[in-house]
């Protein structure tokens, strides 16, 4: 008993030390500023992004720009985000604003079995004050995104989803905030590509117009409503919403979403763009000091939600074990075991998904298999796998499919894809990031033109005929022709398995397991170096 209290003693103090350092921290800007008065008031925006339904804490990678220096330690979840932002409250009374970036409901078993539901309690709990949808908000089915939205207690906000049955915007497209007398306008903005990004079938009833509908709302914002302070909170992604930035005048602040970037100083266009990572494992802080309704400075911080740093807010985590233990208890079978780490954290290739791609391989017999680029799961640590773990590496389970497709076909087909992740122009990127081949090895060159990257592609080692046939497996997205397999058209000789990815992977498990994390490197940007964990600052 002894040791166990003393190391709660000592976790204690180290969570107030870290409480106390924000707090000196947010003093020193108070300080640089001076107090407030009527006229200059310090407003605090804080911002999460990209959760993935990762409410309780998760093992997270911390790495240095130059990716010299890696830490795997506990990070994350709601609980120890809502002790941050508490104490945010109390030292910025009545001028806090918390809001949510997207890709909230989706990437784990509580999302899965609730379809979005059961987080609601917990999200109420935070006391948010507007959320864009993301791109996954929309897994499972445009009116069960409408049910859980009618349950939160703040508002969705997004001026470009028009509900096809109404033909009005779903979602209003800005709302305004009053903290601390000064007026802070916060305008919604998400993917308009989620109908061709996720299978057909999640976004059908909504349409998405283009960005040419945000600049008329920051005008009338701007001169009608008399903002002080207007925001743009998006989810296109970081290398998108830098170029929006560009073009688009009058905000003071962009948060943008997607990409899972982690933004660590702000990136300066004709305002400030940042992104606040992803899992609850990062709370993003703007300080903004307004003076006679003008934004005169400001400061940014990216706070990692390390275990070590700050303690979990207890009654936030009663309500979190609650509402996780009976699905836990269901998923909570061993069906593998890891013996190395494994991460989804590269634009290239990725542990997690070489091995669902083996496993989709195993499965259908192909020649090729094939997953896509995803970016949601925190890492997945040595020891036991868990079917719970299943539902957060690859929470979106689809049957599998076979097609015939020529060589000519699979190059033409990266050099769209390689395209989509690294185009020079943001506006032509798309998607998550680079498929992930089982059977294949390709070499590329990134900064290359388009349709001129790809050097050489190798079918289990041998030169690819672009004459020849060869089968690929991948998974069936839900509404796509049949003559189409993970985004690759065209194929021929379609055949359906009722074998699904999890079973696949549960097999491959079985046979192959304990897993090490692959040495062979499948995708090769021969001009980029062998890590590549962002596709903004890449370069």
């Amino acid at each position: 008993m002894f040791p166990n209290r003393l190391l709660l003693l000592v976790l204690v103090f180290i969570g107030a030390k870290a409480l106390a350092e924000m707090a000196t921290s947010s003093k020193e800007v108070q300080q640089g500023q001076g107090t407030d008065s009527p006229r200059r008031v310090e407003v605090a925006i804080l911002h999460f992004t990209d959760t993935h339904a990762q409410v309780k804490e998760h093992p997270e990678l911390f790495w240095s720009d130059d990716h010299s220096r890696e830490e795997l330690t506990q990070a994350g979840g709601f609980a120890r985000l809502y002790t941050v932002v508490e104490h945010m409250r109390q030292q910025y009374a009545g001028r806090v604003l918390l809001l949510d970036g997207g890709d909230t409901i989706q990437g784990s078993a509580l999302g899965v079995f609730s379809k979005g539901k059961g987080l609601v309690p917990i999200l109420n709990f935070l006391g948010i004050d507007g959320a864009v949808p993301g791109n996954w908000e929309v897994v499972y089915g445009v009116d069960s995104l409408k049910q859980v939205t009618a349950m939160l207690n703040y508002p969705m906000i997004a001026a470009n989803i028009v509900d096809q049955a109404t033909k009005q915007l779903a979602f209003a497209p800005y709302k305004i905030y009053e903290r601390g007398g000064i007026k802070i306008a916060v305008i919604g903005y998400t993917d308009p590509e989620v109908p061709e990004r996720q299978p057909p079938s999640y976004s059908k009833g909504f349409s998405y117009l283009r960005d040419d509908v945000i600049q008329p709302i920051v005008d009338d914002i701007r001169n009608n409503k008399k903002a002080d302070v207007i925001i743009l909170l998006s989810h296109i992604g970081l290398p998108k919403a830098v170029e929006l930035s560009s073009r688009i005048k009058g905000i003071d602040l962009h948060l943008s979403g997607d990409t899972h970037e982690r933004t660590y100083t702000p990136i300066l266009k004709n305002h400030w763009v940042v992104e606040s990572g992803a899992f609850t494992s990062f709370l993003g802080k703007a300080i903004l000091v307004v003076e006679e309704g003008k934004v005169v400075d400001k400061k940014w911080e990216l706070l990692e939600l390390r275990a070590e740093r700050y303690p979990e807010h207890t009654e936030l985590k009663r309500i979190i074990d609650k509402a996780v233990a009976p699905i836990f208890k269901k998923l909570s079978r061993k069906i593998g075991e890891t013996k190395d780490p494994l991460f989804r954290y590269g634009v290239n290739q990725t542990s997690l998904d070489m091995i669902l791609s083996d496993a989709i391989r195993e499965a259908t017999g192909a020649d090729i298999g094939f997953s896509n680029g995803f970016r949601f799961a925190p890492p997945l640590v040595p020891g036991p796998i868990l079917e719970w773990d299943l539902f957060t590496i690859y929470p979106v389970n689809m049957p599998l499919r076979v097609g015939e497709v020529t060589g000519k076909q699979l190059w033409d087909w990266w050099e769209k894809e390689i395209e989509h992740v690294y185009s020079q122009d943001p506006k032509k990127l798309f998607g998550g990031w680079l498929p992930r081949p089982s059977g294949l090895t390709i070499r590329f060159l990134a900064n290359a033109p388009r349709g001129q990257r790809v050097k050489e592609i190798l079918i289990h080692g041998k030169p690819i005929d672009l004459q020849k046939t060869y089968s690929v497996g991948a998974c069936i997205r839900e509404g796509d022709p049949e003559n189409r397999v993970c985004r690759i058209p065209d194929i021929k000789n379609p055949r359906d398995f009722t074998i699904d990815a999890h079973t696949a992977v549960k097999n491959y498990l079985k046979k192959f397991g304990p897993l090490r994390e692959p040495a062979q490197l499948r995708v090769i940007a021969e001009d980029l170096p062998t890590i590549v964990r962002s596709q903004y600052y890449r370069r």
